[in-house]
């Protein structure tokens, strides 16, 4: 069954929905579309007494630490956490509450996989797979898509096979997947890669990027046959956004 997964971006110590094309080196580029008066931890707390389980704490870019160690705080055990993780800090993350932690870049030096970089990763979390996510977030490129690092700018020669997605199970509890063409835009998901990732893969997958409302949650459901959970940012409405209330996504879960 297809399930609602709460996040919390994290940009410059605020917390923020940003249109995911836009995150740049260039902070004249970026597009925001939200930008909350209230701490990241607030957001915990609202996941927390709602049992809101399986969300995302990203940072993206510097200056976010310290909002993220407090959003953890605020429910230890209750988020994931990513963001400039790497196999030196993971187990870190992990001491400061997070249920996983998510990595990306790393991964990927100069644009190329490393093996050798995900066994260290997963040596420092005592070889606990379910302590690892993998964030495999992605362009389009030609007819099918590549894992794009680094704010989501630079596409690697990573492509979203199930090949490559087998390679990688055996190291990871789950994958999070943002389809960073469409992150922010409320223009609906990638239904092209939603299916695919169903039909690839075997272990737990969140998809973000694009979700508007709960007809979204139920096409991902219907696309995926259940397999396939939805993030839904922007157009949530504690993210200022009017297409879904954050109410309406709670009662989808319970409904689950």
């Amino acid at each position: 069954m297809t399930r609602f997964r709460p996040c919390i971006d994290l940009h410059a110590g605020s917390v923020k929905q940003i249109v995911g094309g836009t995150l740049t080196t260039d902070s004249s580029a970026l597009k925001t579309n939200f930008t909350s008066e209230h701490p990241a931890a607030y957001f915990t707390e609202l996941y927390r007494e709602n049992d809101l389980r399986g969300g995302h704490v990203i940072m993206l870019g510097p200056g976010n630490d310290e909002a993220a160690r407090e959003s953890l705080a605020a429910w230890p055990g209750g988020l994931q956490v990513g963001g400039g993780i790497k196999d030196g800090n993971a187990r870190e993350w992990i001491e400061r509450g997070a249920e996983k932690v998510i990595i990306t870049s790393f991964l990927f030096p100069s644009g190329t996989f490393s093996l050798a970089r995900l066994e260290s990763v997963l040596a420092n979390l005592d070889g606990d797979r379910s302590k690892l996510v993998i964030d495999l977030s992605c362009r389009r490129v030609g007819a099918g898509w590549r894992v794009a690092m680094d704010k989501w700018q630079t596409i690697t020669d990573f492509e979203i096979t199930a090949e490559n997605i087998a390679l990688l199970e055996p190291y990871a509890g789950e994958f999070l997947i943002h389809a960073a063409d469409a992150e922010g835009l409320q223009a609906g998901v990638d239904e092209a890669l939603v299916a695919h990732l169903a039909a690839i893969c075997s272990i737990p997958v969140t998809y973000a990027g694009g979700g508007r409302n709960l007809g979204d949650l139920e096409l991902v459901e219907r696309l995926s046959g259940g397999r396939v959970d939805l993030t839904i940012g922007s157009a949530l409405d504690i993210f200022g956004g009017k297409g879904v209330t954050f109410r309406e996504c709670v009662e989808w879960n319970r409904g689950r």
